[in-house]
């Protein structure tokens, strides 16, 4: 099954006047690369957060935004009185003179006059918290999957034009080896004195050098063995990759050997759809 490593998921819910939105998407990277941004209020439970994440995303470039909304008025502001009167008494004895709503803006200013008193972050709040973070990895993970099965079809498309360019190159076989014969004999009446025992040596050598049965036989393997990773096994983009590069290096061997104009336009046009499988493979998980 293949999955894309481009997603994204979004869930929000409302806890005691809060309401939490959460934001996932990702990018295809080799590893898994986490940016997160999280409110100062859920600092301690980035740790968890991440575990989650890193757990169930697996790979990727993964931007993660935790946004908080007061729904309700906020009482979380404390005017500390004692502390100001304390301020105020002191600027009086500087200035006695004076007044007492200047005084009372200096006071104001200065360290914890107000402060801000956050209450505690309670369990429920974090069960709510971690409910969202599944939920919105879930819409993610549909969000991977419909991708995925867009990426399946290209690259299955790809593997079956490389496998059909595969069956053109058998009828120019024995074409480009006779042609090979024809036009060394050619040559060879063009000379005297030719020992012919090792003209015909060195031509089974050439012909030998020029078969390209074993490259057939193994690129033809490499493409069974993608489409069976492909269809069967979970997290397999990396495997893909390296299935990819052997099938790239029996489709190099084959050009190499071709000599041969119609299997040389074959080459390339298998070379065509292996680039489309290597960019597609580095998008899926």
């Amino acid at each position: 099954m293949i999955l894309s490593m481009t997603g994204f998921g979004r869930a929000e819910d409302v806890f005691e006047g809060k309401k939490i939105t959460i934001d996932i998407k990702s990018l295809n990277s080799k590893s898994f690369d986490l940016n997160i941004k999280i409110p100062l209020r859920y600092k301690e439970k980035e740790f968890e957060i991440r575990k989650i994440l890193n757990d169930r995303l697996i790979r990727g470039k993964v931007d993660c935004y935790i946004n908080i909304e007061n729904l309700e008025e906020s009482t979380d502001v404390k005017i500390n009185k004692s502390l100001i009167d304390s301020y105020m008494n002191e600027l009086r004895n500087i200035a006695p003179d004076g007044p007492d709503f200047e005084y009372l803006k200096m006071a104001v200013r200065l360290p914890d006059a107000i402060t801000s008193r956050p209450d505690e972050l309670c369990e429920g709040e974090w069960e709510k918290l971690a409910s969202i973070v599944h939920q919105s990895i879930d819409r993610f993970q549909e969000f991977r999957k419909t991708e995925g099965k867009i990426l399946h079809e290209e690259l299955e498309r790809n593997i079956q034009n490389i496998d059909k360019y595969l069956n053109e190159v058998v009828p120019f076989e024995e074409e480009r080896i006779t042609s090979v014969k024809e036009r060394y004999q050619k040559s060879l009446k063009e000379f005297e004195n030719v020992d012919e025992t090792r003209f015909y040596q060195e031509m089974a050598y050439f012909t030998e050098k020029l078969d390209i049965s074993e490259e057939k036989v193994r690129l033809s393997q490499h493409l069974k063995y993608y489409k069976e990773v492909m269809d069967n096994e979970e997290f397999n983009g990396k495997k893909l990759g390296f299935i990819s590069q052997e099938i790239g290096r029996e489709i190099n061997t084959l050009g190499s050997k071709a000599n041969h104009a119609e299997i040389q336009k074959l080459v390339v046009m298998m070379k065509d759809d292996l680039e489309k499988i290597k960019e597609q493979t580095l998008n899926v998980l």
